[in-house]
């Protein structure tokens, strides 16, 4: 099994070599996201991110970073979460070392010139333009907000245009140096791996300095009051189609077996083309092309969802077979074969992303990262298999509660209470 490894300043690695590829791939996971952030910093998370592939001295432009990866047919790209930066370049594998010093020089010794700033800040500023201009894409950010505000974990990845008009370089780089720090960094090698590739690891990372200790993020806590459930939020559209979605606080990653239950929970109901959701709401009713249920999951606090793309006119009958269906999960449980069928699915889909590099590396790195320990692959399926019928509908009765969730819609509303009333909240 893959252990986590120290470099010579305490920075994690964990390698994971593998055959059966010609590929190599680095993950580079940094401790900190949105969730870290300040209110007149929020988005700075994923500006960093931005800025990465800007230009280093080394490398002073983003076409010199580019050209360098497309040389050898690299495929790389980075992410921001609420809690974690991901960085990671997937090529192949005697181009390794290459992607090594690329990476480090990227995160280390990137300039933040003025200038690539002010232009990006104008780029992110439309990214933003165009996940509220895209209801499929917004509706989430939507309700999240809704349902955890009070805790930055609401808050939105990408910040606002405010924030992305304000917040000063020098902010920027203290938040970058506060939390870009060996103790916060890991790295994951996955794939046909060089057999030095321990010290190349160490020529580059093992270099970077370590920094004071970084503030961790205020764990969520639910400090509502009774009288303010459910709620709503709404955007308004005026459009054909609308997006729903119904919301439930769940476990987070560190209940790791309520966080698994959910997950199969969201399986069942509505995970699949098989699922109750997708049989029920589109195939017999034909009343959405699009309907789901997932599990989504930060270290302290998990969002069950249920989302929909329909006519607002189907609105009504739509909520009230979701409804029928969450009271049907809660009150008699899964089939045996509903069960079956979810732990095949959950196990074949992770099988099926594993003989991937990156999907390896992001495996273990996430893990090590997020809860300080690793686990096998083997370990998830014998999890997934003991899982019974009692505690899948025992988790439906945890979460599952109409009198503690949040709704949010994107179309013609005219305020909350309207959507509420429409969905028979009210």
């Amino acid at each position: 099994m893959p252990e986590a490894k120290k470099l010579s300043n305490n920075l994690r690695t964990i390698l994971v070599p593998f055959a059966g590829t010609e590929a190599a791939t680095l993950m580079v996971m940094i401790k900190v996201g949105s969730r870290y952030e300040t209110p007149g910093l929020n988005g700075a998370s994923h500006f960093i991110e931005h800025m990465m592939f800007k230009g280093t001295k080394k490398r002073p432009s983003t076409l010199s970073i580019s050209k360098e990866l497309d040389s050898v047919g690299a495929s790389y790209n980075a992410f921001t979460g609420k809690s974690y930066t991901g960085y990671y370049a997937k090529v192949p594998a005697e181009n390794f070392a290459l992607a090594v010093d690329l990476l480090h020089d990227m995160i280390f010794q990137s300039l933040y010139a003025p200038v690539e700033m002010a232009r990006e800040r104008k780029v992110i500023i439309e990214e933003i333009n165009m996940y509220e201009d895209n209801p499929l894409m917004h509706i989430e950010d939507l309700l999240e907000e809704k349902l955890l505000e009070g805790n930055s974990v609401g808050w939105n990845i990408a910040g606002n245009r405010q924030t992305m008009e304000t917040m000063k370089r020098s902010e920027i780089i203290k938040f970058r140096d506060t939390y870009y720090t060996p103790a916060r960094v890991v790295l994951a090698a996955a794939g046909k791996l060089p057999a030095n590739v321990e010290k190349i690891l160490e020529a580059k990372f093992g270099k970077v300095k370590g920094g004071q200790e970084s503030p961790e993020f205020l764990p969520y806590a639910n400090v509502g009051c009774p009288c303010c459930w459910p709620k709503a939020a709404v955007q308004f559209k005026d459009n054909q189609q609308i997006q729903l979605a119904f919301g439930f606080l769940s476990p987070g990653l560190r209940d790791e077996k309520k966080d698994l239950l959910a997950d199969v929970l969201a399986t069942i109901l509505g995970g699949t083309m098989s699922s109750r959701l997708f049989i029920s709401v589109r195939e017999r009713k034909g009343l959405a092309y699009f309907v789901r249920a997932a599990q989504g999951s930060y270290e302290d606090i998990g969002v069950f969802s249920i989302r929909a793309g329909l006519d607002k006119s189907r609105l009504p009958l739509a909520s009230k077979v979701i409804f029928d269906e969450i009271r049907s999960i809660k009150k008699k449980g899964p089939t045996t074969a509903e069960l079956k069928l979810a732990k095949s699915y959950l196990k074949g889909k992770m099988k099926l992303a594993l003989e991937d590099s990156s999907h390896r590396a992001d495996f273990y790195a996430r893990q090590e990262l997020l809860l300080d320990k690793i686990e096998t692959p083997e370990s998830y399926y014998k999890k997934i298999e003991k899982i019974s019928l009692k505690e899948i509908q025992a988790m439906a009765n945890e979460i599952l509660s109409e009198d503690k969730m949040t709704v949010a819609g994107i179309g013609p509303f005219k305020n909350e209470k309207s959507l509420m009333k429409e969905v028979g909240l009210v």
